[in-house]
């Protein structure tokens, strides 16, 4: 979800307005149009390992962001058919956030028309440092031939029970993953994109799919 801050700087706003901007008119309408595609889930990399080092200033604000989400927003998810998910160290956030987390994913766990997931305070890299340590202090973790397996660190990331990605779109003109699903996007298409966040809309989201759908997938072979 990159360029909220870019975006608010050009309309000459505070830097928050861009965070409150993609929380109250994108989230939503993507997931409307995830939905008329026929996309079964969708992730929104919304806070990152990283994130915690700005301005305490900005983490406060979009903490407070987060609350009217978990709040506001998830009641209308759950309204759509949505599944909301999270993945990440969520333990890190304040306890009124992860309290929320929990009644939202609890009111949304028996919806099936999409799985939308939240990349809350989440790192590729921790992931699968979490995924090897918790395999390994596991009590009725039995290694395979004494080495680790794929299957073993798989069972083990914060992703379990999702998709493995097939598409991941980057807008804000960067050009790398910065850590983002690191194990799932071994064969995931990437598309980037120039375009900023808050300006991402249902009709960008449809470019991406196009693009995607116009390759030819090869899984290596």
């Amino acid at each position: 979800m990159d360029g909220n801050r870019r975006w608010a700087r050009v309309h000459g706003k505070e830097i928050i307005f861009g965070h409150a901007f993609a929380v109250d008119h994108v989230v939503e309408p993507l997931v409307d149009e995830a939905i008329n595609i026929g996309i079964s889930c969708l992730t929104f990399w919304a806070w990152s390992t990283e994130n915690w080092d700005r301005s305490k200033i900005e983490v406060d604000a979009i903490m407070t962001l987060f609350r009217k989400l978990f709040i506001r927003h998830i009641q209308t998810l759950h309204k759509k058919g949505a599944r909301v998910v999270t993945i990440g160290k969520i333990e890190a956030f304040p306890e009124d956030i992860q309290q929320k987390i929990a009644e939202s994913v609890e009111l949304t766990k028996n919806n099936t028309r999409i799985t939308v997931v939240f990349a809350l305070n989440y790192g590729g890299r921790d992931e699968i440092v979490r995924a090897i340590n918790n395999a390994y202090s596991n009590a009725k973790f039995q290694m395979t031939n004494d080495k680790f397996t794929e299957e073993d660190i798989e069972k083990n990331l914060d992703t379990h029970g999702l998709p493995l990605a097939d598409l991941i779109i980057r807008p804000g003109g960067e050009r790398r993953l910065s850590g983002f699903l690191l194990w799932q996007s071994a064969y995931a298409e990437l598309y980037f994109t120039d375009v900023l966040f808050p300006d991402f809309s249902p009709e960008e989201l449809q470019k991406a799919v196009a693009d995607f759908q116009s390759r030819e997938r090869r899984y290596g072979k």
